[in-house]
């Protein structure tokens, strides 16, 4: 199937796509509730940043070679961008949850201004990542 026309980008919308059904289908399954939003929201499992880059990284290997400059920089890019899924953004994510805690026990603050809560920015956990690293793989692998 071709989405762009380049197989490589094709690999890591697929599996992108894949991750964002896969959550949506998970809440549904696990919690009862269907959210449209889901299917393009952040966080939760798998992680589909995890999966659209593992997936671009593999179609680059099976084009370019294992050995290529390229597929070394979609590692380097690869291992990135898992790192701060499951390290940074978790972490922002739990100061924003902090600092909102703080806010509203603030009585300083007007009600509208207490309504202004910072957005909460999910994290992943490891294994969210490593479920959307092998989606990503696995898509890679069969393009």
């Amino acid at each position: 199937m071709r989405i762009t026309g380049n197989p490589v980008i094709d690999c890591a919308v697929a599996a992108w796509l894949l991750a964002q059904v896969a959550k949506a289908l998970l809440e549904l399954l696990l919690e009862r509730r269907l959210r449209p939003a889901r299917l393009v929201s952040s966080g939760g499992m798998p992680s589909s940043h995890s999966a659209c880059v593992m997936g671009c990284t593999t179609a680059v290997g099976r084009f370019s070679g294992l050995t290529s400059p390229l597929f070394g920089v979609c590692v380097v890019f690869s291992l990135v961008v898992m790192y701060d899924a499951c390290n940074v953004r978790r972490s922002a994510g739990d100061t924003a949850r902090l600092v909102n805690q703080l806010l509203s026990r603030v009585e300083l603050l007007t009600a509208e201004e207490l309504a202004e809560d910072l957005k909460i920015i999910m994290g992943h956990t490891p294994f969210q990542v490593l479920m959307g690293a092998l989606l990503g793989v696995a898509v890679g692998m069969l393009w």
